[in-house]
C-alpha cells in the first residue's frame, strides 16, 4: 500500500510503499494482541509483593494457654493466621510474573497492531523527526499542524536528541527508536507516526519473521 509522506511542517514529501504483509492485514486478531500485551505487562511487574507468614512473625512462640479446660482450641503460638497479628496464610511471595511467548506469536501480534493502525487511518509517515532546537513550543506547533494529539512516534536507529527533548513535555506523545516498537505502546496511543527510516527498519525486522 502507498502512504503519503509529510514533513514536520506538514508539507508533502512524496509517498512510501508499505508491505501489505505487515501493514495490510484485514482480519485483526484481538487474541494475539491480548496475549502480547499481557506478556509485556507481566514482564514489567516487579514481583516484590510480600506478606509475612507465621514463621516470620516476631511474636512469642510460647504456648499461651492450658492444654485443657480453656474453652478453646489447643494453640501453641499466637503467630497462627487466625489470630490478629499472626502470619498470612498463602500470602503473596516475591516472584517473577514473566512467562514465555513464542517469537513468531510476538512478531505476528506486532504486525496485527501495525495493521490495525493502518486500517483505521491512524498511521502517519513523516520524512524525519529532527529539530534544530529543543523547543517544546516548536514541537507542539509541528504536531498540531500534523493533527497529532495522542501519538507514538517511531524513528530509525536512534531518536534525534533535540526532537526527544522538545517532545518530552508534550502530553500523550512518546518517541521511541525502531528497536523499541512494541504492541502495548502502539495500542496505547491513538495515532502511530513512523519516519521513513523507521519504515525501513520495520520492513527489515518483520519481513524476515523476526520476533517483536
Amino acid at each position: 500500500m502507498k502512504v503519503e509522506v509529510k514533513t514536520l511542517a506538514a508539507k508533502a514529501a512524496g509517498d512510501v510503499e508499505l508491505d501489505d504483509a505487515i501493514f495490510g492485514i484485514a482480519d485483526i486478531r484481538a487474541d494475539l494482541l491480548q496475549r502480547a500485551v499481557r506478556w509485556q505487562l507481566a514482564r514489567r511487574q516487579q514481583g516484590t509483593h510480600k506478606a509475612k507468614e507465621r514463621g516470620e512473625i516476631n511474636i512469642t512462640k510460647k504456648k499461651y494457654g492450658r492444654q485443657k479446660g480453656g474453652g478453646g482450641a489447643r494453640h501453641g503460638a499466637r503467630s497462627a493466621p487466625i489470630f490478629v497479628g499472626g502470619g498470612k496464610a498463602h500470602g503473596p511471595r516475591v516472584r517473577s510474573h514473566a512467562h514465555e511467548l513464542p517469537k513468531k506469536v510476538r512478531a505476528l501480534a506486532l504486525k496485527h497492531a501495525l495493521s490495525s493502525k493502518a486500517g483505521s487511518k491512524s498511521l502517519f509517515v513523516i520524512e524525519d523527526a529532527a529539530m534544530k532546537d529543543a523547543k517544546t513550543k516548536a514541537a507542539r506547533d509541528a504536531l498540531a499542524k500534523l493533527g497529532l494529539t495522542n501519538a507514538l512516534i517511531i524513528d530509525g536507529d536512534a531518536v534525534d536528541a533535540n526532537f526527544s527533548l522538545a517532545t518530552r513535555n508534550v502530553p500523550h506523545v512518546d518517541v521511541l527508536p525502531a528497536q523499541g516498537l512494541n504492541v502495548y505502546d502502539v495500542l496505547k496511543h491513538d495515532q502511530l507516526v513512523l519516519t521513513k527510516a523507521a519504515v525501513e527498519k520495520i520492513h527489515a525486522r518483520l519481513g524476515a519473521g523476526e520476533a517483536a
